[in-house]
């Protein structure tokens, strides 16, 4: 199955979806338009219980560059001033929101440039890989911004707070192997072997049990935010719930009847 909207390709391939950006042209760059194909495609693998995971990827030569400069430049031409709050509010804020709330793990596979909000949603993501050509750049403060999309809580929980002030301030680009040296990805691999270690990772996943799946994304998402004891507790929560599923039982008597595997 495969949809194509003009911003956006969606494909599901087993029980893993794929979500392609598709404006090459403008290294993948966000515009309203993109936000809204966006919106609806995250809508649908919402909605869809068969599937287990999604990739988020870009086409070409890269995963995005960010903001689509040439739409902020067009209202400054017709004498406006953009209105980022409610670009932000409207737009980016709840692509951040929907990626983190899906019930299922994201992986975004980066195939290339990802700058600024392009970077941002990269890492906002529950998996990122990376290939070897890969850039990452947050370089908001080279246009006169501070950070969005997130990046500003993301990225100094991946690398530490100096790092994270580092590359925020200097706008440096990183590469995929320094991505993955500092922790601001989980892999890099050749650029040939990216999607297809992408699938490979989607296509483990989705093979274990769904709701304990579900529950680690939980649990791992919620840690950002809550106590140690709170984290303790819902930890209790989720073992019990999922501690009643047939996979628990048919796992521990496998084990206990000798088959270590």
């Amino acid at each position: 199955m495969e949809e194509f909207d003009g911003r956006v390709r969606f494909a599901i391939e087993g029980k893993v979806g794929v979500l392609t950006l598709i404006r090459s042209a403008q290294l993948n760059a966000f515009d309203a338009a993109m936000h809204v194909a966006l919106a609806r495609c995250l809508d649908k693998v919402a909605a869809n219980k068969e599937i287990g995971v999604l990739i988020l990827t870009g086409q070409g030569r890269a995963f995005s560059s960010g903001q689509d400069l040439g739409e902020r430049a067009a209202t400054f031409a017709a004498g406006e001033t953009p209105d980022l709050h409610s670009s932000l509010d409207k737009l980016y804020n709840p692509l951040v929101r929907q990626l983190v709330n899906l019930p299922i793990p994201v992986i975004a596979a980066v195939n290339g440039i990802a700058f600024g909000a392009g970077a941002a949603i990269a890492i906002a993501c529950d998996i990122t890989l990376a290939a070897k050509s890969a850039r990452f750049q947050f370089g908001f403060v080279n246009v006169g911004l501070g950070p969005d999309s997130g990046a500003s809580w993301t990225l100094p929980r991946l690398v530490g707070a100096q790092r994270a002030m580092d590359m925020a301030l200097s706008a440096n680009p990183v590469s995929g192997l320094d991505a993955e040296h500092i922790g601001l990805v989980a892999r890099c691999v050749d650029d040939e072997k990216l999607l297809p270690e992408a699938m490979e990772m989607a296509s483990q996943i989705s093979k274990k049990s769904r709701d304990a799946v579900r529950l680690v994304k939980r649990c791992l998402r919620a840690s950002g935010h809550i106590s140690l004891d709170n984290a303790l507790d819902l930890e209790r929560d989720s073992q019990a719930q999922l501690a009643k599923s047939s996979i628990y039982r048919d796992s521990v008597l496998h084990f206990a009847a000798g088959n270590r595997k």
